[in-house]
This record gives C-alpha cells, sequence and structure tokens, in this order.
C-alpha cells in the first residue's frame, strides 16, 4: 500500500486559517459527531450555561485561580451580591465576579437561591441551579481575565497538575468516546472518535502551554482510509499533512 495525495483534495492556506476537503470522508464526519454526541449525553463535555447569581457569606478572598496557593486579588465582604459563570469539575471553586472584579472564590463561602430558599453551593447544587463545569486552563484565563491587572501572570500563578477525563458510550447506531487532559503547565488536548456503520474516524486537537498546536483528523470509509493534520508552531510557522492508502 502507498501514501498518497487524495484525487481532489483540495488545499488553501491563509494567515490563522487552513481549509481542507477530502473526497470520501462524509461517513468521518458523522462518526465524530456522533462521538461528540455521545459524550455530551453522558456529560462529559458541559454546554454553557447563563451567569446565576449568588451572595458571599463572609468576608472572603477572591483569588487568581482555584486553589488558596493563588494570590489574593482582593477582600470581599459579606453578603456581597456575586455573579457565578461555571466552577471546576470537583465543584469546590467557582469563577465568580463582584465589583468589576472577577476571581475564584471557594464554594462553600458562596449561597445561591435554590428550592425556594438560600441555599450554600454545594457539589450537588452546582448543577441543579444551571452553572456550568468549566476547566482552568490557560485557553480560559486568555477568554476570561484579559481586563484584570493580574492577566499577565500566568506563568507565574499557575499551580496546577494536570487532569484528564474520559468519557465513552454507545448508542442506537455506534460507539464513541472522547478525552479532555490539561497538562500541569497549561498546555491541554481534547479528542474524540467513534465507530458507525462499519466505519471509524476520530479527531484531536492539542495546544501547547507556549501556543503552538496540533490538530488532526482521520478516519475509514469501505474502500480507503485517510487523514489531515495542521501543526502550528509557537512563532506561527505551519506545517500541513494530509493523504491516504487503500483498503485491502
Amino acid at each position: 500500500m502507498s501514501f498518497h495525495t487524495l484525487p481532489g483534495t483540495v488545499v488553501a492556506t491563509r494567515p490563522s486559517r487552513f481549509f481542507l476537503r477530502i473526497p470520501g470522508l462524509r461517513k468521518l464526519a458523522a462518526s465524530i459527531m456522533l462521538a461528540l454526541t455521545i459524550a455530551m449525553s453522558f456529560g462529559g463535555l458541559t454546554p454553557a450555561s447563563a451567569t446565576v447569581s449568588g451572595v458571599a457569606l463572609a468576608n472572603v478572598n477572591l483569588r487568581a485561580g482555584p486553589s488558596t496557593r493563588y494570590p489574593v486579588v482582593m477582600t470581599m465582604p459579606q453578603s456581597a451580591s456575586l455573579a457565578v459563570y461555571g466552577c471546576i469539575a470537583d465543584r469546590s471553586w467557582c469563577d465568580i465576579s463582584w465589583g468589576g472584579s472577577r476571581g475564584w472564590v471557594s464554594a462553600s463561602y458562596i449561597q445561591v437561591f435554590y428550592a425556594g430558599k438560600p441555599t450554600v453551593l454545594t457539589a450537588a447544587v452546582v448543577p441543579a441551579v444551571g452553572i456550568a463545569t468549566v476547566a482552568f486552563t490557560v485557553a480560559y484565563w486568555d477568554a476570561h481575565y484579559h481586563s484584570q491587572p493580574w492577566y499577565g501572570h500566568w506563568d507565574r500563578y499557575y499551580v496546577g497538575g494536570g487532569s484528564r477525563s474520559v468519557v465513552a458510550g454507545c448508542g442506537d447506531r455506534g460507539c464513541g468516546a472522547a478525552a479532555v487532559t490539561h497538562g500541569a503547565y497549561g498546555g491541554a488536548r481534547a479528542a474524540a472518535g467513534g465507530c458507525r456503520d462499519g466505519n471509524c474516524g476520530g479527531a484531536a486537537v492539542t495546544r501547547g502551554p507556549n501556543g503552538g498546536g496540533r490538530a488532526a483528523i482521520g478516519g475509514c470509509g469501505d474502500e480507503r482510509c485517510g487523514g489531515a493534520s495542521v501543526t502550528r508552531g509557537p512563532r506561527g510557522n505551519t506545517v500541513i499533512r494530509h493523504g491516504s492508502v487503500e483498503r485491502p
């Protein structure tokens, strides 16, 4: 079997953009969508939710990250009205804002209105009131803390040890799985794969802690297997690869 460029493959590059069309991989896309759908149904990927209102139970420190090892941004007074955006996976710390400042507070110091009464924000209450589960990564930091005076200090502040979450399952038409990995220094990787009607495919996106990244997609149809990848270095250099092999 030889590795070659797929007939009819179209590749075009522009700054920060990549377009690739591979004939015959429609079932691959369906497999990936199946995997993501199954992952969503098993709770592995939490969709965005609305901001939830809360109140500080006591004078409490607002920190730059979800741990007492992160520096204190400010001290909020008891009964301060908070906007709660999300909590980490174990629901022990939540991302909130108050008075123009944003950061993290221990969930045990947050009270929300639930079941007709004020309730302390516990692990069971977080999903019940619609608070999203979020991952504290450099991507989350970049997306939400631009306006904070401590935004530029991720490398100095980050104290995470890395984590990995995996979900898998089968539906009526196939099986799929998804995994999200967060590195100890801010890198992250998300991958999903699945099989449907005898055809399998997968995709993965990796982001390095210094800005580089890689996206790859591949799968097998009835007659051939194909794949493509885009690798981008932290300085913007980009490498594109794609090809296929005939199935025996």
